[in-house]
């Protein structure tokens, strides 16, 4: 059975299914229109999972799986909150906001001292396979949606990116750095320690060769094969870990971009508060391992950062806008939630941090900021970013409170996240009188997007349209970076290393029986709500 982060890191709680939240409406008690739609997508719209989608080839030995190409997917159309599918919309809409969002992108220090790597108690949050190679495949999905530039069905040019947390993996500067200057563009490094070699547990230093972990480079003299090549197939890949340590050009994000806090970036190992020893473990000289402590090269680099440095350090760009959309009175006050106004669209980002746990958490003096954000937007389409969604937060109590001040506000019309690594579109409903007078009034819907360390590794482009008939339409679709199909062997391309890492994610043993990629209907969709009193 695979242990899970809340297993490995807080054993003394159980872990339950998601909560049904009060007003949360699932698939089947809301209408489906279709059961699905093909929008007409401007000419030369390619490269995303509306055309093709990346998905597993047949098993070979072990269960190793190759990445083929399968046919695309249509748009499922989903209404049920307030407003129909009205017939004719796609004559009579205009075009509002297209945005794309980046969600649990891990860039990950592989030799930290504060990796949780363990062997025979490793989970999936502690260990991958392809972890050496996150930057890589962050910077080739960065240049796939630069390729991509605009909305597949409206046609209305990328107005910016935003990542919804664990922009990093450990919370360390460096991997804050890297994720920075990934998006920016330039020369990336993303190594640490000692620049001559790796220094952790998929190397072959003999004392400290544990099969649970997979070795690229092979099998020292005298041990055993590893699990990951005895038992699942992975091959063997000389040369792989200095590769992926060595500089490559980030080619940057071609347009604006704004981030979220998530809680692998506020804590160590997403889940502790910081502390003077982990500050301490965090640039020393010990890697805890299951064969006994390491001495590694330390590195000052990898300090774990306060939220108020976290923030600080989105100053420090040539990206824009400048602070990503922090502003010095988060500097000044210690937070980490803003708003930013792109058009007719408010952006709402939110901190949903919580200062113990990998769950979601909303504190007194950002609920009173938000209920103020919200009563000042009316004349704004709301759209909500964070971390964690509602069905993640740790005080249930507190999520259906956030969800009813949502539900208070027509302007709110959706609310992207991330956390979960796997696509989910959840429906809020507001629901008016009684009896035979009850109805659904309006709502919003709730967008959780995968993440880029584990397969399938997409992102999302969001394109909003008003749909001149008294609705607005979300269109939402998939897509897989642009890395080629197939690792060909080169291991001097940094697209051709993040091909590899996608085959890898694939492969993870950790992960074959999840289903990240969500249903059908999480995935391209397109969402219809009623307009905002003032659209109408």
């Amino acid at each position: 059975m695979q242990i899970s982060r809340r297993d490995l890191f807080r054993s003394s709680a159980a872990i339950g299914a998601a909560a049904t939240l009060t007003g949360s409406g699932s698939l089947a008690a809301e209408a489906v229109a279709g059961p699905v739609a093909r929008p007409v997508a401007r000419a030369g719209a390619d490269g995303t999972t509306r055309t093709t989608v990346l998905g597993k080839g047949p098993a070979g030995p072990g269960g190793y799986r190759p990445v083929v190409s399968k046919p695309g997917e249509s748009y499922v159309v989903r209404a049920g909150i307030g407003a129909k599918a009205k017939s004719g919309r796609g004559k009579r809409r205009k075009p509002l906001l297209t945005f794309v969002q980046l969600s649990d992108v891990h860039i990950l220090d592989a030799q930290s001292p504060l990796r949780l790597e363990l062997g025979e108690i490793v989970s999936s949050s502690a260990y991958r396979p392809q972890e050496m190679l996150t930057g890589q495949v962050a910077d080739a999905m960065v240049r796939h949606i630069n390729e991509i530039g605009g909305g597949p069905v409206l046609g209305k040019p990328l107005a910016l990116a935003i990542q919804t947390g664990d922009n990093s993996d450990t919370g360390q500067y460096n991997e804050l750095r890297w994720n920075i200057d990934l998006l920016d563009g330039g020369e990336v490094t993303v190594d640490s320690g000692d620049p001559a070699r790796y220094e952790g547990v998929m190397d072959g230093e003999p004392a400290f060769y544990d099969t649970t972990f997979w070795h690229p480079e092979g099998t020292p003299a005298g041990k055993e094969d590893d699990k990951p090549r005895a038992l699942y197939g992975f091959p063997l890949v000389p040369g792989l870990l200095d590769a992926a340590r060595a500089p490559f050009t980030a080619e940057g994000l071609k347009m604006k971009w704004l981030t979220a806090m998530g809680n692998h970036d506020g804590l160590v190992q997403g889940n502790w508060a910081h502390s003077p020893a982990y500050q301490a473990q965090a640039v020393g000289t010990v890697k805890k391992t299951s064969k006994g402590d390491r001495t590694i090269t330390a590195d000052p680099n990898r300090r774990l950062l306060s939220r108020t440095e976290w923030v600080e350090e989105h100053f420090t760009t040539t990206g824009l806008p400048e602070g990503h959309g922090f502003t010095q009175e988060n500097v000044d006050t210690g937070t980490a939630y803003y708003t930013f106004d792109q058009g007719l669209v408010r952006f709402v980002v939110l901190d949903t941090v919580s200062q113990f746990g990998d769950k979601g958490a909303m504190y007194d003096d950002q609920f009173a900021w938000l209920k103020k954000t919200l009563g000042a937007s009316g004349n704004k389409l709301i759209i909500l970013a964070s971390h964690h969604p509602l069905a993640s937060f740790e005080d249930t109590a507190r999520a259906d409170k956030i969800e009813r001040e949502l539900l208070k506000h027509d302007n709110v019309i959706a609310w992207v996240n991330g956390h979960t690594h796997t696509n989910h579109i959840w429906a809020h409903k507001r629901v008016t009188g009684t009896g035979k007078d009850k109805k659904v009034a309006n709502g919003f819907w709730e967008i959780n997007t995968a993440s880029h360390i584990d397969w399938p590794q997409q992102s999302r482009l969001l394109e909003v349209a008003n749909n001149k008939d008294g609705t607005l339409s979300i269109f939402t679709t998939m897509v897989d970076h642009g890395a080629p199909l197939t690792w060909d062997g080169d291991l001097t391309d940094s697209l051709q290393l993040a091909a590899l890492g996608r085959e890898l994610a694939l492969n993870d043993w950790q992960e074959r029986d999840h289903h990240r990629g969500g249903n059908r209907s999480d995935r391209n969709t397109e969402l219809i709500l009623k307009a905002p009193a003032f659209l109408r």
